[in-house]
């Protein structure tokens, strides 16, 4: 049930959704909220902007390098940049070459879990024990947890994802501003290639971990974000973005899988918060 205040996100309460929560997020925090902000949902892709966070406080931390060769036997030339960029050539589901590096956007759940077990080799520990030293307890997240793949094996609350697009907005420390400049920076600009649900794009621009919008068309996010807005939505019907442009992020967490309902609901409520409250 919609918050009495929560303003557009009181049109959550309509989806064809079992259950749904959602949060409005600014500089300061949380602005409006709908539904149980600590109940969890499986993340399905929005896995890949924590484990991306977790990748690059690594590279930080001189464990890793975005430089580090990804597989030089799979994918030669391939870089750990390129797997969070998803544009190393990695098939999207087999540990298989489909293309050279940074010649084709190939969205790959493979190609994450490449860039998390390199971590995991180099902190020797499991990544999901990484992810939780490096990202979950810094930020206070008491909600989130990895069980399997960093591409897709998440478990959030909009809580925690809050508290994530609030670092994105306004950094307490977690990675340095160069950083996180470089995160939401188109990586390899100009390939195009295929974004699920949404078919072919030219360009489908990728930062590290995180989806850029640019100038896609259609798109999950609304008419009215900015090119810069950068996030990740999963097929659990799970959606996250931060809009630079107007330091305003949106997340949104369901139980129902992705399909024509988000695609028309998912844009319309962006559109709706964006005209609230930018």
């Amino acid at each position: 049930m919609a918050d009495p205040d929560a303003g557009p996100l009181a049109a959550v309460a309509g989806w064809p959704v079992p259950n749904v929560a959602a949060a409005v997020v600014g500089p300061s925090g949380v602005v409006a909220s709908s539904g149980d902000l600590a109940r969890p949902f499986p993340l399905a892709s929005v896995t890949k902007p924590l484990a991306a966070l977790a990748v690059l406080v690594a590279v930080e931390e001189e464990a890793v390098s975005l430089d580090d060769a990804a597989d030089e036997q799979l994918v030669p030339g391939a870089t750990l940049r390129h797997l969070l960029a998803h544009a190393s050539g990695l098939a999207p589901e087999k540990p298989l070459r489909s293309f050279p590096p940074a010649t084709r956007r190939v969205y790959s759940n493979v190609g994450i879990e490449r860039a998390g077990s390199l971590v995991a080799d180099a902190a020797g520990m499991p990544f999901a024990q990484y992810l939780d030293e490096a990202v979950v307890r810094p930020l206070g997240l008491t909600g989130t947890s990895l069980a399997g793949s960093p591409a897709r094996d998440g478990v959030s609350t909009v809580a925690d994802l809050a508290r994530v697009a609030h670092e994105l907005l306004s950094s307490t420390g977690l990675l340095s501003g160069p950083m996180r400049d470089d995160l939401a920076t188109v990586q390899y600009p100009g390939l195009r290639g295929v974004l699920p649900g949404f078919g072919a794009q030219d360009p489908n621009d990728w930062g590290l971990g995180f989806e850029i919008r640019g100038g896609k068309s259609p798109h999950w996010t609304g008419a009215h974000n900015s090119p810069a807005t950068f996030g990740h939505f999963g097929q659990s019907g799970t959606l996250l973005w931060v809009d630079p442009e107007v330091s305003l992020a949106l997340v949104v967490l369901t139980d129902r899988d992705f399909g024509d309902w988000a695609r028309a609901a998912w844009p319309a409520l962006a559109d709706a918060v964006l005209d609230a409250y930018a």
